[in-house]
């Protein structure tokens, strides 16, 4: 049976990191969303954050760390992160969604522990400053000339947004739109497109950010398969723009199928 178009909304490792993309491209089935590199690029949060700064955004200090490197030399990775990175930090896998295998560590005690955990999941982790910052999310969306959505915040009780947060707790909120001034909302949606750009995103793409008490805006990723539950953020933000959820889905195949069509 023929497909006409695949709608790829599976997250994780196969789903999101340019895999089940790359099977789509050589069956030469047109699919929504970005395509293999992208999707690469963007789960890889270290190179996504490489591509950013290269782009000229502000990325949160971090640094990487390999299994093999740790394994021969601890106590120099713990002295580099005491020395570059500081506390608290979040020590997370370079690849993954979800925020497992994430943990905020307060100390160099809480390293071991920390990596641990975070290397059942990846050969390589990000070990990221922590900032104080309120959560900002933006929708974008088309090919060649991609547009933002309204804003969106992520309010949360637990220490951090991990697992527990995004899918468990009734305490979660997802506000929209964000309460920001005007000049802030257009900044942040500039570099949300900069960034899409910059990671050659197609289709769509949720762009999340940090935005501190004294106005800093940092890109923390992007996320080229959102959430697309009716609830979720990315549809939720297109629906208060006026993109209603059965539109903002037709349009996505549009794109999809115009991207396969490639150059007129």
């Amino acid at each position: 049976r023929v497909v006409d178009v695949a709608f790829p909304l599976i997250h994780g490792t196969f789903g999101e990191d340019g895999t089940l993309q790359g099977l789509l491209e050589l069956a030469g089935v047109p699919y929504v969303g970005a395509g293999v590199a992208a999707c690469a690029n963007g789960m890889d949060k270290a190179l996504a954050k490489r591509i950013f700064a290269q782009a000229g955004l502000d990325v949160v200090d971090y640094l990487v760390v390999r299994s093999t490197q740790y394994r021969r030399e601890a106590q120099q990775v713990a002295q580099a992160v005491d020395a570059s990175i500081g506390y608290p930090a979040f020590v997370k896998p370079a690849n993954g969604g979800s925020s497992v295998g994430v943990s905020k560590v307060r100390s160099r005690e809480d390293l071991g522990a920390a990596f641990c955990l975070a290397f059942r999941y990846d050969r390589k982790l990000l070990v990221e400053r922590a900032v104080e910052a309120r959560e900002i999310e933006c929708a974008v969306l088309g090919n060649d000339d991609p547009q933002p959505s309204p804003l969106g915040e992520i309010r949360y009780t637990r220490e951090f947004y991990d697992y527990e947060a995004k899918y468990l707790d009734p305490n979660t909120e997802l506000i929209v739109p964000a309460e920001l001034p005007g000049e802030t909302a257009r900044r942040i949606q500039e570099l949300a497109v900069r960034g899409y750009r910059a990671i050659d995103c197609a289709g769509m793409g949720r762009m999340d950010f940090f935005l501190t008490s004294d106005g800093q805006v940092f890109i923390d990723e992007v996320n080229t398969v959102p959430g697309f539950t009716p609830g979720s953020m990315y549809p939720r933000l297109w629906q208060h723009a006026g993109l209603s959820y059965g539109d903002l889905i037709a349009r996505l195949v549009a794109l999809a199928l115009e991207r396969h069509r490639g150059p007129s």
